[in-house]
This record gives C-alpha cells, structure tokens and sequence, in this order.
C-alpha cells in the first residue's frame, strides 16, 4: 500500500501506474500529476502512453499519441480498428506490467474502455478530466461509476452531477492555475514582444523590418490536431484576409506544438496571397516548453478555436475571439444533445457570453473580420479583459486541491475501508 504524502518511509514494492494521454493537452495534464506523484515517490513506474511532456517525467509510452488523437464523433468511426487494436496492445502491456493504478487523461471514449476492463480486476481507476455529463448525456454517469473509483474534475461546475449520484470526484482546477508564469500577465506586452522577438530566429526575420510598424499583434491558434488545423485555419484566414484590407500593418503569429504541426499550417498558409503570407509567422520553438503562452501573452489579443487555450488566454489575461467548426453531422448530433449554450471555457465558467463564439455557419471570413475589428476598439477590449479577470478570480478560489494528493488520499480511504 502507498504512503500517503508526508509518510516517513519508502514502500518495499514501486507503484505501477497505468497512465494515457489521447491529446496535446492531456500530455501537459498528465506530466503536471507525473511531476507531483514523482516528488512523492521515488518508486514510481510508468508505463501507457502519452507525448514529449510525459516521457520526460519517466513514461514508457507504449506507442504515439497521435494514434489516439480523432477529432469528431463521426471521424472516429474511420479509426475504430485501430483504435480497437490499440486499447487490445494497451491491456496486454499493462497485463505484463500488473499496474497497480490506471489514470485516464482525458480522451474519455478511449480511457474508460479500457478503466473498465481494468477495476473488476482490483485495478485503481482514476478518470483525469471529467467527461461533459454536466452538458451532455447525464446518463453516462452509470458507466463512469462501473469504470472509476475516482474522477478528477478540472472545473468547479461539474461536481454537481457527481454528487448526485455519489460517486467520489474531487475538483482539483486545471494545471495552469499552477503552472502559468505570472511574469506573463506582469510584464508589458511590448516588453514581452521584444523578448519574444529577440528569442526566436524565425521571428527576428518576421520583425526586422516591420516591429515600429506593427498596428497590432495578434496570435492564431487553430488547434494541436490535424483534423481541427485543417477544418479551422482555412476560416481564419479568410478573416485574416478581410483584416488586412482594413490594416495593412496588422501582424500574425502562428505557435505551433511542433515541427510537423508548423509544416501543416505553412502548407495551408502558403495557398493563400503573397499578402496574407507576408502578414503570417508559423512558428515553433522547441527550447521554450511554454512558447504558445509566451506567444499568447505577446499578442493584443488572441484568435481560437474551442479547447484549452481558451483557458489559457483568460489566464494569461488575453482578449480573444473563438471560431470552431465540425464536420456537419457531427455537429447536429452534438447540438441536439448538449445542455450549455456555450463552447468556449470563459463562457461557460462566466455562465454568460464574455468571449465571441463564431461556430459552424458563422465562423465565415466576414464575421471573424467584423469581430476581431469590433474587439480591438478599446471600449469592447477593456469590457472583455475585465470580464476575463473576474471570472479567473472566481475559478482560483474555488479551485484549492493538489491532484495526486487527493489520488493517494482516495486510494488510501478506500483500501483502508476494503480491509
């Protein structure tokens, strides 16, 4: 049995854990709560899956995570033999490994398959990421409790649903409560402009001849999956295109999570006009971990899609327009099951509108043109930084729980009440 955190001595036998990451974000998730079991323990093994952030904290990953990423509910069905044969390799290693917990980074389609092949055998399941039952689907609940002895919530709305049905959830906040750099939101974006700049050789050849005339600086940031950049930059670019009609010295930064993603937003970019190509830097910097940030922080504002980076841009204290789009079916059958009206995180923590949301038919070029042009006015700008503030206030003190902590603490009540 584990110590909890403060024991006094080491456990003859290591932990093994089970862990899997199905995206970017959850790699980020899952190597935040590998750095605080590791800090706890020394005897950790782990094995499962996950990217770059994870392995660096001692996952074996079993096989890429990209293998796991499918946007869509419809898009999934074209990758369900290999995402069936990948969940038949994943037991199997965790067979031979005979983990002793499974932690389920998000990806809950996936993570909770194979949770529930695991607790019948005495395996500790943990759900990272609750899966959107407070907005779609309540009945899943059934299902979660089969499958996990805990569930992580990242926000405070969600607990509701849990304690309705009694089953253990603890309210641990997103990471990036955490782990934000507050010289990111301190410092004048001007200043972090130039040390960006000054960092990044691709960016120095972007500004050289252009920094005194920049009217503004605006990031772009279509997605960390292939399906999301493909279906997401296309529009964005069609706003960017009308933007520089209006002003011609507006300038665009692009991170991306790595050397592909940059090729795939280039190859998309580099189809449009050599204005638009002029106005847009695709940029990765594999020596700075949290350069999307930086790049966010350096900006004026901020043009999304729906995801974590809506959390980060409020954090980072950033102004922002979301645009999101679905293949068509997926989105009909989402809209006649989901309860919120909102997409974007902002809104929903607000329970009201603070951030535009331009979805499906409405994420079109005029649209992104006329909104972003409306929130660089400096009345609607310092309306939405406000509003931004305030609903941060609120998620950091409602957010108060270390998630390895409350993981051991679980495990620990419970074998204790088992014996």
């Amino acid at each position: 049995m584990a110590n909890i955190a403060g024991a006094s001595s080491e456990p003859a036998q290591p932990l093994v854990v089970g862990i899997v990451a199905g995206e970017v974000s959850g790699d980020s998730l899952g190597a935040d709560f590998m750095q605080q079991m590791n800090n706890l323990r020394s005897d950790i093994v782990w094995v499962g899956v996950g990217g770059a952030k994870m392995q660096a904290q001692g996952l074996h990953s079993i096989f890429p995570l990209s293998r796991l990423a499918v946007m869509g509910l419809v898009e999934v069905l074209s990758q369900l033999p290999d995402l069936l044969k990948a969940r038949r390799e994943l037991l199997a290693a965790f067979a031979t490994a005979q983990i002793d917990w499974f932690v389920g980074i998000d990806a809950p389609d996936f993570n909770l398959r194979v949770a529930k092949k695991l607790k019948p055998q005495g395996v500790f399941c943990v759900q990272y990421v609750s899966p959107s039952i407070w907005a779609w689907r309540e009945s899943r609940i059934h299902g979660i409790k089969a499958a996990t002895d805990l569930v992580l919530c990242l926000f405070p709305f969600e607990l509701p649903v849990y304690e309705r049905y009694h089953h253990p959830a603890i309210c641990v906040g997103h990471p990036l409560l955490r782990t934000i750099n507050q010289a990111l939101i301190d410092t004048p974006t001007n200043q972090l402009r130039s040390e960006l700049v000054w960092h990044n050789d691709g960016l120095q050849q972007f500004f050289v001849e252009r920094f005194e005339t920049v009217s503004h600086l605006i990031c772009v940031m279509p997605g960390s999956r292939r399906g999301e950049i493909t279906a997401i930059l296309p529009l964005m670019l069609d706003g960017i295109q009308k933007l520089l009609l209006l002003d011609s010295k507006l300038c665009f930064i692009v991170p991306t999570v790595d050397k592909n993603h940059q090729y795939i937003v280039q190859e998309v970019i580099d189809e449009r006009s050599e204005q638009l190509r002029a106005a847009i830097a695709v940029v990765y910097d594999d020596t700075q971990p949290t350069f999307s940030q930086q790049a966010m922080a350096a900006s004026d504002m901020v043009m999304l899609a729906s995801g974590t980076a809506t959390l980060e841009a409020m954090l980072l204290e950033r102004p922002m327009v979301v645009i999101y789009q679905l293949n068509e079916l997926t989105y009909q059958i989402a809209k006649r099951l989901v309860k919120v009206p909102y997409v974007a995180l902002p809104n929903i923590l607000a329970g009201t509108s603070i951030v535009t949301e331009l979805i499906q038919e409405q994420a079109n070029g005029d649209s992104i043109c006329r909104t972003v042009t409306r929130l660089l006015q400096p009345r609607a700008y310092k309306e939405q930084l406000q509003a931004l503030r305030r609903t941060k206030q609120t998620l950091q003190q409602q957010s108060n729980h270390n998630p390895a902590n409350s993981v051991i603490e679980q495990w620990y009540t419970q074998n204790n009440t088992s014996c």
